[in-house]
């Protein structure tokens, strides 16, 4: 499926291109975004080529990666990037990840990215289930995720190594018959 235009009220999901390095490189190069998420801050030149990467697999088929820009449709501006990766261990199933520029926390921006990738993944995708792993110590990620309908089921231990040492990471999913669309 290509190329994926989903909005809400003020968000809207788009492919990702090489003008938007840039934007990405303000949340992915940020030690304060990235602080929870599974990597330390990227350079430009992994930055440039995640871009690279994520237009590739935009046009691979079948598609098994959406690699999508969160613009803010007031301004025109990438404030976040958003994630669906076809799951190949388990049948329909896709994980989500999501990271917005810290100047867009606090104001439900993760919760509208959340919805649009599961409304995405359930609407287009006809995809049965949906997961996504989180820091233990991002509460905002834990709120973003139940607030969205998704269900903590449990804790992969030692998951991630981050900084010279293991961390765990806290699983919330939801499956297609818990979706509902409501206000997206």
């Amino acid at each position: 499926m290509y190329p994926i235009t989903r909005s809400s009220r003020r968000l809207a999901l788009r492919e990702l291109c090489l003008n938007d390095v840039d934007a990405v490189f303000a949340i992915y190069g940020n030690s304060e975004a990235t602080q929870h998420l599974s990597f330390e801050p990227r350079s430009k030149a992994e930055v440039e080529n995640i871009a690279v990467r994520a237009i590739a697999s935009a046009q691979a088929k079948p598609r098994s990666e959406y690699a999508l820009a969160v613009i803010d449709t007031n301004t025109g501006e990438m404030i976040g990037f958003g994630r669906l990766a076809i799951d190949p261990h388990q049948q329909r199933a896709a994980t989500i990840g999501f990271a917005l520029r810290p100047a867009s926390w606090g104001v439900g921006y993760g919760l509208e990215t959340v919805r649009l990738l599961c409304g995405l993944a359930f609407e287009d995708l006809n995809l049965h289930r949906v997961w996504g792993a989180r820091s233990p110590e991002n509460v905002a990620s834990d709120r973003t995720m139940t607030a969205a309908g998704m269900v903590r089921e449990g804790i992969i231990r030692e998951h991630i190594r981050k900084n010279g040492e293991w961390r765990d990471s806290v699983v919330h999913a939801i499956l297609d018959r818990e979706w509902s669309p409501g206000e997206h």
